[in-house]
């Protein structure tokens, strides 16, 4: 049943990653910022709006924003911090109703309802919303946050998108029809660019065009699984609950390399690491799964992914590791490989034992090949990170190479502050620890963690 008041939030950070390392190294502020892999193989995790008006984006390779945008402040991620900072912003969301559904670090649902309001109109919705982003703001030390508001997630998050960064969106309830109307196809969920493309031949551009389609018509254009689920959203008929606790969908870890790989020996040990990384996640978070998934990309940026399904859950990292060798075997190499990801989905909170009882999943030893290092290894820091010095106190990595680190002596409550350059060995620099490790040692795209 669709929703009589606009109730539903959806609150999504500014440029989240950016943001706060914006927040933390004074001399960034109002300045590009981009923050990823920092190597010549890296991929732009989140850029400031400063970068943004230069053309760069998510998932850019870093090559090309370097080329778009040289200017900007190349950033390796500070999981840890980021994880922090959006946990007290979720804490000021759950302080104003029990129900919240996180999406990512950086966004979230918010049902107003189950804080017994009810009857809200737009102007007590946008009060509401004005007073989360202040709390917000105080919480976070400064970041800022774009809020929508609907009478369903699905206009929530759409109108969050809208008035970006900073904005408040609420639309009244009934007008939801008229509000996606002139909006291109693309803003439904799960329209893509092949059925937008499909959808188009049929003259269908924008979701007004697809308002005058009936069910019938755009199932036979998009087809039966598609079909219906599209008709309904697109006359805005969602009625999905926000729910608290949403089940982790896999878990997965992958990594972009410096140069393509086409050693199959070498991206066979690569991909016994990530399936061990991932067993001890599944092990932490009391997670098994069936189906085990190989991700690839090659060196023309075409990605393919191999999935394999088992007879049980496992959590065994022998196992998870011997199903993505053989699916890895059957992959295509070609040019090299710039990308491998290992994951595991399908999950449960329950362990199939003696999943293999075939000799080819017999309890041996699984063949280990030394590494090479890579370049930021041997180096030991990477921009952005975070460091110390008895005399100049806390500050950032700027830069670093040629057995030489600059470093930026500020932190989020100093005016910007001095920079200095040090030996790379110097034992007076150290190291913040900030409690993670794919923070500190894996900053080149490594994405670990428990995707949602």
């Amino acid at each position: 049943m669709v929703r009589g008041d606009p109730s539903v939030l959806h609150v999504d950070l500014d440029a989240f990653f950016a943001a706060v390392e914006q927040r933390d190294k004074p001399s960034l502020r109002g300045k590009p910022v981009v923050v990823g892999g920092v190597g010549l193989r890296g991929v732009v995790s989140t850029a400031s709006y400063e970068a943004r008006k230069y053309g760069v984006r998510s998932a850019m390779s870093t090559a090309e924003a370097r080329s778009r945008c040289p200017h900007a402040a190349y950033l390796g991620p500070r999981f840890e911090v980021y994880r922090r900072s959006s946990q007290a912003v979720m804490a000021e969301m759950r302080a104003l109703s029990p129900l919240v559904e996180p999406l990512s670090l950086d966004e979230a649902f918010v049902d107003l309802s189950a804080s017994g309001l009810s009857g809200l109109t737009v102007e007590d919705v946008q009060a509401i919303a004005l007073d989360l982003k202040a709390a917000i703001r105080k919480a976070s030390g400064g970041l800022t946050a774009s809020v929508g508001a609907g009478t369903s997630k699905l206009i929530a998050k759409i109108a969050s998108d809208l008035d970006k960064p900073d904005g408040v969106v609420v639309v009244p309830a009934g007008t939801e029809a008229e509000f996606l109307a002139p909006m291109q196809v693309t803003v439904i969920p799960g329209v893509g660019p092949a059925t937008a493309q499909r959808l188009s031949m049929a003259g269908v551009r924008t979701v007004g065009d697809l308002q005058q389609l009936d069910e019938d018509e755009l199932i036979r254009q998009v087809g039966s699984a598609h079909g219906s689920s599209l008709y309904r959203l697109a006359i805005a008929a969602d009625d999905r609950p926000v729910v608290s606790d949403r089940e982790t969908k896999s878990v997965s870890v992958e990594d972009t390399f410096e140069t393509d790989i086409i050693d199959r020996s070498l991206l066979a040990a690569i991909g016994d690491r990530m399936a061990h990384r991932v067993s001890e996640r599944l092990q932490k978070a009391q997670l098994s799964g069936r189906t085990v998934t190989v991700k690839t990309r090659m060196h023309d940026f075409t990605t393919h992914t191999r999935s394999s399904t088992l007879a049980g859950p496992t959590d065994d990292a022998r196992v998870i590791a011997r199903v993505a060798r053989r699916l890895l075997d059957d992959s295509e190499i070609g040019g090299g490989i710039r990308l491998l990801g290992v994951g595991v989905s399908s999950l449960a909170d329950w362990i199939q034992d003696d999943l293999f009882t075939e000799s080819e999943y017999a309890d041996a030893p699984v063949e280990v090949v030394e590494l090479p290092e890579r370049p930021r290894d041997q180096i030991g820091f990477y921009p952005g990170q975070d460091v110390a010095h008895p005399d100049y106190g806390r500050g950032w990595v700027w830069g670093s190479g040629r057995g030489r680190v600059t470093v930026r002596f500020e932190t989020a409550d100093t005016p910007p502050g001095p920079v200095r350059t040090f030996a790379v060995d110097d034992p007076a620099l150290t190291k913040v620890a900030i409690g993670s490790a794919e923070g500190d040692e894996e900053p080149e795209g490594d994405q670990n963690g428990l995707n949602e």
